[in-house]
């Protein structure tokens, strides 16, 4: 059995997708597992393009995208996070890994802190009113370089991000999720596939509770219409067959956070998404 599996080519993404070949071939030994680096947008340009409807964050599939159409790759491995909450219905997520660490965490310290997420950098200025919060751009290693070299004291990170590189070491704390609350899916790998295809290869790889959980927060997501930077933040847990999401949206303009939580039946995960976006503006 041959898998060619499409990925970035930044340090986060090939271990990201080195993480879902190893499952794989933990069942399937005899595997010939390749993986396809693919250049995208998002990595040539970090400037969000007009004509992109996803904003940022389809600027870092669509190449992906493109290769799963024309069956140059059988699957792609995307940080759930950095995937639009509407995708092409042809190209489904088939495979969702078991949740890694979904907290935030801060590398360094100091006055002057450097986030590549509104979402973080608008809760930040909530958590350090006397700090100084600026965007920076760049994969993991770039923004760390950039730290190293001055640009800012402080870092905020995701943690999963960090420990998938090995680098667990460099943090200095981590938010609990009350304090800065995650982006939709973060921490969840993401595999991306085609509708007419049968991949029997990642039922071992999909983790039911990581997927209702997506679904939920994607749901959240996508009924506030969250594309491009939209600064919202969602995170569910599963106990016992109830599911519990808390999700947040910030007025850019007017920094105003709405936030609230919602209890329901698993089995209604991207109905509780809807009705909590409804929920907090009323």
């Amino acid at each position: 059995m041959k898998i060619k599996i499409g990925t970035r080519a930044s340090p986060l993404a090939l271990a990201q997708t080195e993480i879902i070949a190893r499952e794989i071939l933990k069942f399937y030994p005899n595997a010939e597992i390749s993986m396809i680096k693919i250049k995208t947008s998002g990595d040539k340009n970090m400037a969000p393009f007009s004509s992109d409807p996803a904003g940022i964050k389809g600027l870092f599939t669509l190449e992906l995208e493109n290769a799963l159409l024309n069956h140059e790759i059988d699957f792609a491995v995307h940080s759930l996070k950095d995937l639009p909450a509407n995708i092409n219905k042809n190209l489904p997520i088939v495979a969702y890994s078991r949740r890694a660490d979904v907290r935030d965490a801060l590398v360094g310290g100091g006055d002057l802190i450097g986030s590549s997420s509104l979402r973080r950098r608008l809760q930040l200025e909530k958590i350090f009113p006397e700090k100084k919060i600026i965007p920076v751009r760049g994969n993991i290693n770039t923004r760390l370089e950039k730290l190293d070299a001055g640009n800012f004291s402080g870092l905020v990170l995701a943690v999963a991000g960090l420990e998938r590189l090995g680098l667990e070491n460099k943090i200095t704390k981590i938010f609990e999720v009350d304090e800065i609350l995650p982006a939709p899916g973060q921490g969840i790998l993401a595999c991306q596939g085609r509708a007419d295809e049968d991949y029997f290869y990642l039922d071992r790889v999909n983790d039911e509770n990581s997927k209702i959980c997506a679904l939920a927060e994607r749901s959240f997501s996508r009924a506030l219409n969250a594309g491009c930077n939209v600064p919202v933040g969602a995170y569910a847990f599963i106990n016992e067959n109830v599911l519990t999401l808390s999700g947040l949206y910030i007025d850019e303009a007017t920094k105003k956070f709405y936030r609230g939580s919602l209890s329901g039946d698993v089995r209604e995960a991207e109905e509780i998404g809807k009705n909590l976006a409804k929920e907090i503006f009323s």
